[in-house]
């Protein structure tokens, strides 16, 4: 058992369901600086399957086998996919002293998982609608492509997000794309989802001029498009789920680790790549990792409730935001802080359902 010290115990064991490393690093290294700050006795760390979509039994026994665990007080889920909600409600059933985190929700319906989920952090998808074309404009571009599928629009918030691009790209003057890509979680696959964006991308910018820029909602497509907008100078804004771990180590053949160590080696290598292929301030993304941020927040908050700090029955704003901005500080060495909010739907505010959105790091 890893010693650890007194002002770090707390009751129990947390569980942490993430990607495998294959799918999506960020989401699989936000671990470490919970082994390292808690220990692996108290951290236990669970991947997802990686064809989640036709694995629907395994999702389910993922989220159940830790609720076997007497000890488990506490799951962190990042990212959320699809049939989490239904595995969860089970686990429920069995254990009810379980605090629930999600993070990255879009694959399931959102009232089931405000419902579900004692705490859901997210980065602000409609906001980041907005901001996205704010951020495409400043880099100089005049026309804005989405690229997406059936699948991810299905999700109410991705299609929210999508509308608000097209309304601000409007109110700002960029002519807005909507194109749909191949959905990696179908017939061919990922590597024909992947080779569409490579061979798509340089008939779009042979079309409308280099001053294109580029977004996609799905993880996998992330380092072809990064290439393929570096390779026919376009412009991209950030990756979905927004890092610059996310999609630019391979999309640059960058060799890198996934700790907070690597973080400014990797931006300089990037802006380095920029400045060599004439692509400055034509790439960006956020700062730091969100995927991270949420797994390493979500935890700590997760450790508060544990040991009766905050309260039961709803989300502490004030201490929710500590763990975030103190995320961020210890990361990049420096204050900075995010802008989060609650999500509302209509008339009514969910305190459980927090939306995170920070400024851009231009390369």
């Amino acid at each position: 058992m890893d010693e650890l010290n007194e002002e770090l115990q707390f009751p129990g064991k947390i569980a942490v369901i993430t990607n495998p490393v294959e799918m999506k690093q960020d989401d699989y290294y936000s671990v470490d600086r919970l082994y390292a700050k808690y220990g692996t006795d108290k951290i236990i760390h669970i991947t997802w399957p990686a064809d989640f979509i036709s694995e629907q039994k395994q999702v389910e026994k993922t989220i159940l086998n830790p609720a076997a665990n007497p000890e488990v007080k506490a799951l962190v889920i990042n990212q959320v996919v699809s049939g989490t909600n239904a595995a969860v409600k089970k686990l429920k059933e069995i254990r009810s002293d379980i605090f629930i985190v999600y993070t990255t929700s879009v694959h399931d319906t959102i009232s089931e998982a405000i419902e579900n989920a004692d705490l859901l952090l997210i980065h602000n998808m409609v906001g980041c609608g907005s901001a996205m074309v704010k951020q495409a404009k400043k880099q100089g571009a005049k026309v804005f492509v989405y690229y997406s599928f059936p699948r991810h629009m299905a999700a109410p918030i991705l299609a929210n997000s999508r509308d608000l691009v097209r309304e601000t790209c409007l109110n700002e003057g960029l002519k807005f794309l909507e194109l749909t890509a191949l959905d990696p979680a179908d017939e061919p696959g990922i590597p024909a989802a992947q080779q569409f964006i490579q061979e798509d991308v340089p008939k779009v910018v042979a079309e409308y001029g280099e001053d294109t820029a580029f977004y996609s909602t799905n993880c996998y497509l992330q380092a072809p498009l990064i290439k393929a907008v570096i390779d026919n100078h376009a412009i991209f804004i950030q990756t979905c789920c927004p890092s610059p771990f996310h999609g630019f180590p391979e999309a640059l053949g960058l060799k890198t680790g996934k700790g907070i160590s690597d973080l400014n080696k990797l931006i300089n290598d990037i802006c380095s790549i920029a400045i060599e292929k004439n692509m400055t301030d034509r790439l960006s993304t956020w700062p730091v990792s969100a995927s991270m941020m949420y797994t390493n927040a979500g935890a700590e908050y997760a450790v508060k409730w544990l040991r009766g700090e905050v309260p039961k029955d709803h989300i502490d704003n004030k201490v929710l935001k500590e763990c975030l901005d103190s995320y961020i500080e210890d990361v990049i060495g420096e204050e900075s802080y995010v802008h989060m909010a609650s999500y509302t739907e209509g008339d009514k505010t969910y305190n459980n359902f927090k939306m995170v959105l920070m400024s851009y790091l231009d390369f």
